[in-house]
């Protein structure tokens, strides 16, 4: 795989894994892995199917964490009252950039902002970026207050 094709190939990934985080979301009753093995992975590359699967497991296993950070900083909006797939964004971004670290916060509060402009309402993407903003302002400043 060449360089250039990373970026795509992680953007595919995270198109996939929004996809898979979003059924989850309104299937509660369904696993993360049940998920995964029902998605029609047709010809997707191997590090494209490595990379989403590891993005939902991570979402699936930290979920309840995720939407603790969301009621502790995200003052007056309930994540069931969120649209669907503006959690289901949010929670990706929280994972890959904050919990599992797989990129910087920013990559991965731009790459949230993408998904939901292609697949949420029209005010999707503004909504998604200052709410991973404050969230990220408001963990920075705790971080600063510790120390």
């Amino acid at each position: 795989m060449g360089e250039s094709s990373v970026p795509h190939r992680r953007r595919r990934a995270r198109e996939i894994a929004l996809q898979l985080i979003y059924e989850l979301d309104l299937r509660p009753d369904l696993a993360a892995d049940e998920a995964i093995e029902m998605f029609p992975w047709g010809a997707e590359p191997k590090d494209v199917i490595e990379y989403a699967k590891a993005l939902v497991s991570g979402v699936s296993k930290h979920v309840d964490d995720i939407d603790a950070m969301l009621r502790e900083h995200i003052v007056g909006w309930r994540t069931e009252r969120m649209v669907a797939v503006d959690r289901a964004s949010i929670r990706l971004a929280l994972f890959e950039g904050l919990i599992g670290r797989k990129v910087p916060i920013a990559v991965a509060i731009s790459e949230a902002v993408e998904l939901t402009k292609m697949f949420g309402t029209v005010e999707s993407g503004s909504f998604v970026n200052g709410a991973l903003g404050r969230i990220v302002r408001s963990l920075h400043a705790d971080t600063n207050e510790t120390e």
